[in-house]
């Protein structure tokens, strides 16, 4: 085998390794019902604040075993705009969205962003759009819609045309925020960590100024708090930057859809939701749409 042949070799497994790292994030998202719904009465930011000082403490731990992990926090000002623009002005966007529209069409309006992802990741560099991502990405989009309502028909309404807006704007927040990342790829995850406090601050004001204080009363309610802070709010963040910067990004869009469906099928079990034939049908689309997305990366064999 030809040196050329194993560095080809040795990238490919590489990307698909990076992948599967970014894919963990869409696991630990789908925690992210269950233990909002199990963490009590915290108004929003007031949760998000905490959650993110958690996240961030957690990056702040490898400064102990790696100090130079710290450097990364002298980034560019374009870096951090980059990422305290996307870890905090998507949840500022999403709650306005809540506050100003039903929930439903907030949250299905938001879940246009791993589409979005896929169709503008053919303008990264190096990078090369097929159909099947495509379709793979409006399959997913299909089955995330039917969670979310349900299978009922929901018609939209002009009252409520700020609130689709900013969900909108959530969708385009979170997609933007990814699709840069990819093109900082030289950035180290470590910057991440201080996106993480800097949101932590940021939601701690926004909590000041909008919202009224109110704090666990049950240790079940502090430990969903900290599961939060962990992972869906935290190690997820670091594992998706890392995904998204030396993964298949468009493989990663796709496959998100899989984390509302997760995170269904995790409130089924907890008791706080019940099986229906919408879930079991949007379980079949979605799957079916991240395996034709992910079809280069499974059949390698096919891959032209």
């Amino acid at each position: 085998m030809s040196t050329v042949t194993k560095a080809s070799d040795a990238s490919a497994s590489g990307r698909r390794i990076a992948t599967m790292i970014g894919f963990s994030a869409v696991l630990m998202w789908a925690l992210l019902a269950v233990l909002t719904a199990s963490s009590g009465t915290l108004p929003p930011f007031q949760l998000t604040a905490i959650t993110f000082a958690i996240g961030g403490a957690l990056g702040a731990l490898r400064w102990i075993s790696h100090p130079e992990a710290r450097r990364a926090l002298r980034a560019p000002w374009q870096v951090w705009a980059l990422g305290i623009g996307g870890l905090f002005g998507y949840h500022f966007l999403y709650f306005t969205a809540l506050r100003n529209s039903p929930p439903i069409d907030a949250s299905l309006i938001a879940y246009l962003w791993p589409l979005l992802i896929v169709v503008f990741s053919a303008l990264l560099p190096g990078e090369r759009l097929k159909a099947h991502h495509v379709i793979g990405a409006l399959m997913g989009l299909a089955g995330a819609a039917l969670i979310v309502t349900r299978g009922q028909l929901i018609l939209p309404r002009a009252e409520y045309v700020f609130g689709y807006l900013a969900a909108l704007g959530c969708a385009f927040t979170w997609s933007i925020y990814s699709l840069l990342s990819r093109r900082l790829a030289d950035v180290p995850t470590d910057t991440v960590t201080g996106f993480c406090l800097a949101t932590a601050v940021l939601s701690a004001v926004a909590h000041l100024a909008l919202e009224t204080t109110v704090w666990p009363t049950e240790v079940s309610q502090w430990l969903a708090i900290i599961g939060l802070g962990l992972m869906p709010v935290g190690l997820a963040f670091y594992t998706w930057d890392y995904g998204v910067k030396r993964g298949d990004i468009q493989i990663l869009g796709a496959s998100a859809y899989a984390s509302p469906l997760l995170s269904t099928i995790v409130l089924i079990i907890a008791g706080h939701a019940e099986l229906s034939l919408a879930i079991v049908g949007a379980a079949l689309m979605i799957t079916l749409g991240a395996v034709l997305a992910a079809r280069d990366l499974l059949f390698p064999s096919q891959k032209k």
